[in-house]
């Protein structure tokens, strides 16, 4: 066994990143770091006791290039006797459609399928990606068992790269924990299941060696040496001038700070949680937060307390907003007065507490029934869930598993215009793969949804017939037909991933 791969696995069972009998997927580009990664992996799944496949993603940025990317790792998959998944779509083309740059659309739909993989469904509203109408085609095993555990290459040097964006752009002691070693994506019925990094301990360097030692070749993708791309400078320029001229260790120093900050962190965040419940009272959407517990408690507990009501709320709060309203809270001339925040936001000082108030409209649908109107093909965004929804006509379904998601829904079948609702007392609902409609209510009973999310939980109709209920399979009489005319329906929360990981 090579030194490098004894040394990974010395790590994992340390860290606990890979659990024996997991089904894993290796996301592989057919750049050096991932292709080292399968290889590594490949040495030790006896040890590790694993079941290994390949996972790749086709951005189709870079024309013949990318498709031959594509069929290097295909031909690697087929060499090892691994199964393959992949996926490509039109990442340019999408990253103009929504106004984002191609480094994040690129992330957002890979990492979307990625969370298909590993069998997420989006559940209040927790997943971090967004839709990709984009998604051209899938090839993948059509009953593929569901991934328990998907492992990316990013290595030391990404870690590395990524701090010291984040300190220049500016940051805080979360955006110094860097690429975080695992990301837990469970969703009910699939507890465990993860995006884990385990190279962050190694650097690019010592797997291009490992690779050259091995005889396995790479395929370097030219637009890593384009400059006007930040990380790209950072990597080229920034971090060996800082290792050439200030400290040749710093890419392990920033490693080290990173694994310092999010164990901090993870610290800080249980304080939080801990103390919440005695600081702050919730009348959704509204918060009043005590000023009397609040100002018993350090300063950084207090910071850290408005930052979380901005979170929890959907407000975001960076530090000057969180500087003044606590100066805002603090004096006595703030009484009855109030003070605006984001998103239409404002904290009202009355009393011994400081109120934060929905925006006038948001506070009003909160506690009312909402309906809006989906073509399709179409787009609406809903605001009393911060969610948008989104109708995709594709021309044939193809089989589920690969890229596209289970809520896949015949074209002929469905009314051109759709209804995107609240569920309502005596809503029913035939999920596929059960014996008979239900009631909506009790549905969402037996799932555990709390009470406030529960009055609000969305559906989708289809005339008068409920189609889609968040967190379950589609209508079982409106699923799409292998090869007809398909709607993908899906709900995209206007929430996101930190795009550097």
């Amino acid at each position: 066994m090579h030194e490098l791969a004894q040394e990974l696995q010395h790590h994992l069972h340390r860290e606990q990143l890979l659990v024996p009998g997991q089904r894993v997927g290796v996301a592989v580009s057919g750049g050096a770091d991932s292709v080292a990664l399968l290889r590594l992996l490949l040495e030790l799944r006896r040890e590790l006791g694993i079941v290994l496949s390949v996972v790749h993603f086709n951005h189709k940025l870079r024309g013949q290039e990318s498709d031959e990317d594509e069929s290097f790792v295909a031909d690697l998959a087929r060499r090892h006797k691994l199964q393959f998944h992949s996926c490509s779509a039109e990442v340019a083309n999408y990253a103009a459609k929504e106004h984002i740059s191609i480094e994040t659309a690129a992330r957002r739909l890979r990492y979307e399928f990625f969370h298909r993989l590993l069998g997420y469904e989006p559940q209040n509203g927790t997943l971090a990606v967004s839709g990709s109408p984009a998604v051209e085609e899938a090839s993948s095993s059509h009953h593929a068992p569901r991934l328990d555990n998907i492992a990316t290459g990013h290595t030391l040097d990404d870690q590395a790269e990524t701090v010291l964006m984040r300190l220049i752009r500016g940051t805080g002691m979360r955006g110094l924990g860097g690429i975080h070693p695992r990301i837990q994506v469970s969703s009910p019925g699939y507890p465990g299941a993860a995006i884990t990094r385990p190279l962050l301990h190694i650097r690019r360097r010592d797997l291009e060696t490992y690779l050259n030692s091995i005889g396995q070749p790479w395929r370097e993708d030219p637009t890593n040496r384009e400059l006007k791309f930040t990380r790209n400078r950072v990597r080229h320029t920034l971090l060996p001038l800082l290792e050439r001229e200030f400290n040749p260790s710093i890419a392990e120093g920033l490693g080290e700070l990173a694994q310092i900050a999010r164990e901090e962190e993870d610290y800080w965040e249980r304080q939080v949680a801990a103390v919440m419940s005695t600081v702050v009272r919730w009348s959704k959407p509204n918060a009043s937060l005590n000023l009397s517990r609040l100002s018993a408690e350090p300063l950084a507990l207090q910071r850290r307390l408005i930052k979380s009501i901005g979170e929890r709320a959907r407000f975001p709060l960076d530090s000057k907003h969180i500087h003044e309203i606590l100066r805002f809270a603090a004096e006595e001339k703030s009484k009855g007065k109030q003070m605006a925040l984001p998103q239409g936001w404002h904290a009202l000082r009355q009393g011994d507490a400081l109120i934060f108030k929905a925006p006038d409209q948001q506070a009003h649908n909160a506690s009312h029934d909402y309906e809006y109107r989906l073509v399709v093909p179409g787009r609406v965004y809903v605001p009393e869930i911060g969610s948008r929804f989104e109708a995709v006509k594709l021309e044939s379904a193809a089989p589920t598993g690969g890229c596209n998601p289970g809520h896949l829904y015949d074209f002929s079948l469905l009314a051109k215009e759709l209804t995107v609702r609240n569920w309502r007392a005596g809503d029913r609902f035939w999920p596929a793969h059960t014996k008979s409609p239900r009631k909506v209510k009790e549905l969402l009973q037996e799932r555990h949804i709390p009470q406030p999310d529960r009055k609000l939980w969305p559906v989708v109709l289809s005339r008068d017939q409920i189609v889609w209920v968040r967190g379950f399979p589609p209508a079982a009489n409106f699923r799409a037909r292998e090869g007809a005319e398909a709607v993908l329906i899906r709900e995209i929360p206007e929430t996101g991933m930190s795009d550097s990981e």
